[in-house]
């Protein structure tokens, strides 16, 4: 580690800061149907897409009726996506001749990218056309990161509102995320992307004369459109098959600082739209610090366990002061690169500029153990707000017994019906992950996409169902996933970790937008100081983490240990 390499990483966090407030304050005015500076330009527009629609926008909706309402967009998304991939070969702007898309692996994209998980276990500019990537995949990362937003804020409505029976209309929140924040966001970051290098072309191919006089095709198209609703809207997947490593979707150490920018700076001001909206500022600011704490401490480890080298190669001769460069792009170092790493899967991005799977044994451990808190740091654009607001409910819960009282959180009374749902959804990522990994552990033709034996095998295995039920989409990439077994059961895991999660969330909602809110007294626990972070970031590590533990000893642990002891499997 260096002193350079972490004023990199503080710039660059100083920076996400900076915009939080004013981001989070925008939004909060889109949500609230207030007038903002782009009203004048797509006031008519989105007016004009409710009437098209038959959509009434003072029409608010139940928490049932708003979670079928997504339920039913969501299984629209899915089809209209299966359709596209599977009608490829016949359908226009697909200047390479792409054939159709298989029916298992058609499945798994269009469940991924509607899932805001990404995961891709094929290459992209090798199986996808432009209109693939355009109209499908592009279309997605825009749909799924504002039915995030939409339901992050129906959330906040029912902290913030007393005695009520509606959250607002899904409709109307999903087309205000999408008009007001990430389209002309993505714009302005996409033309940034082009300035830097990124193509933005129709056309397939160039071809190039390399230094020893071959001719070379390399493949183009539509990148920095796509790259910038993925950082954006926290989606990952890539336009290339090594994603942000690729020098056309990721060609500077600029272009990298964008791309951790843009990925952190919705999900970040989020959380201030939502203190915002409850009326309470401090208490968006008090999630913001549990989540930087986090994120930070992951950021160090990884930068530290990677900056220390592999005993094994310096063993062998390998030069160990630039650390463990093996999957690593020189042009972006170790602190970026751990900065990357921690930040796309502390959020549910999963884009990567590195291999996961090269980093050591305890660099490769923190990004799985991140995806297993939840994906709440910041998590995903809404997903991730929401995911850290069960956790806080969990963690008032458990100061209320601690001292006696009936919890509260924002004037709500947090109790049983609260607590069994909340359970339901922290229950659903353990039991979605352990248990398709144990299984695939067991059945010889799963075990045969495994790159390596030992625990590092069962590491790939691991981060994979880790990686699909936490919607985040990275990947250890010595696991073979395109196969029927696991384009299917990722394909479950990533339905299971987005809707069976957010389905018992929103009924939390609704059970507390019913409740009377009422003012602070003198026994009201504090959820808006440096005690309730210090809870909260507790009850994430217990809750989120230690479930996890006996499976991390198998594989990444069991690795770094051997690592040190200069053992290879």
């Amino acid at each position: 580690m260096t002193t350079v390499g972490w004023l990199q990483i503080s710039l660059l966090l100083l920076a996400v800061l900076v915009v939080i407030k004013p981001l989070g304050l925008y939004m909060a005015r889109v949500f609230a149907g207030e007038r903002t500076l782009l009203s004048p330009v797509l006031g008519r527009l989105e007016r004009d897409l409710y009437r098209l629609s038959g959509v009434n926008p003072d029409r608010e909706q139940s928490w049932l009726a708003y979670t079928l309402a997504m339920l039913v967009f969501s299984l629209a998304g899915f089809l209209a996506l299966y359709a596209i991939l599977r009608l490829q070969g016949v359908l226009p702007f697909n200047p390479q001749g792409f054939a159709a898309v298989p029916s298992d692996l058609a499945f798994n994209t269009a469940v991924s990218f509607i899932t805001n998980t990404n995961w891709q276990n094929y290459a992209g500019e090798a199986t996808m056309s432009h209109f693939s990537q355009m109209a499908g995949l592009t279309v997605q990362n825009f749909l799924s990161a504002a039915t995030g937003m939409a339901l992050a804020v129906a959330f906040t409505r029912a902290l913030a509102r007393s005695r009520v029976a509606t959250l607002g209309n899904f409709w109307v929140d999903m087309t205000r995320a999408t008009l007001y924040v990430l389209l002309p966001l993505a714009i302005v970051v996409a033309l940034a992307f082009v300035a830097m290098g990124l193509p933005q072309t129709l056309q397939a191919s160039v071809t190039a004369t390399t230094l020893e006089g071959a001719n070379q095709v390399i493949s183009l198209g539509p990148v920095a459109s796509q790259e910038a609703i993925k950082q954006l809207g926290t989606n990952g997947g890539g336009f290339f098959n090594v994603n942000a490593a690729h020098p056309f979707e990721n060609p500077s150490a600029w272009s990298n600082y964008l791309n951790i920018f843009a990925m952190l700076s919705i999900s970040a001001a989020m959380v201030y739209t939502f203190g915002q909206m409850v009326g309470n500022r401090r208490q968006g600011w008090a999630l913001i610090a549990a989540m930087a704490v986090l994120l930070i401490a992951g950021v160090a480890v990884t930068y530290w366990a990677e900056a220390q080298g592999n005993p094994i190669l310096t063993a062998l001769g390998v030069d160990p002061a630039l650390g463990n460069m093996e999957g690593k792009e020189i042009r972006f170092g170790q602190a970026m690169t751990a900065l990357y790493t921690a930040v796309t899967t502390g959020l549910s991005n999963g884009g990567v500029n590195g291999m996961l799977g090269s980093m050591t044994g305890l660099g490769g451990l923190v990004p799985m153990f991140l995806i297993q808190l939840g994906e709440v740091l910041p998590g995903g654009v809404g997903s991730g707000l929401y995911g850290m607001l069960v956790f806080a409910l969990l963690s008032v819960f458990v100061a209320g017994l601690m001292v006696g009282r009936t919890p509260e959180f924002l004037g709500k009374k947090i109790e049983g019906r609260e607590m069994t749902f909340a359970m339901l959804a922290v229950l659903i990522l353990p039991l979605v992950i352990l248990g398709f990994t144990a299984v695939s552990a067991m059945l010889p033709f799963a075990v045969a996409s495994i790159g390596t034996s030992g625990p590092h095998g069962l590491s790939e295995i691991l981060y994979g169902y880790t990686s699909a039920a936490g919607n985040n989409g990275s990947a250890f990439g010595g696991l073979s996933g395109n196969t029927v077994w696991y384009n299917t059961t990722l394909g479950i895991a990533m339905l299971l970790g987005r809707f069976a999660y957010v389905v018992p969330v929103m009924a939390i909602a609704g059970s507390l937008a019913a409740k009377v809110k009422t003012p602070a007294s003198a026994g009201t626990f504090p959820t808006d100081g440096p005690l309730f972070v210090g809870l909260l970031i507790g009850i994430i590590l217990i809750l989120g983490g230690l479930q996890f533990f006996p499976a991390l000893a198998l594989g990444p642990i069991v690795e770094h240990l051997a690592m040190l002891a200069g053992q290879t499997f």
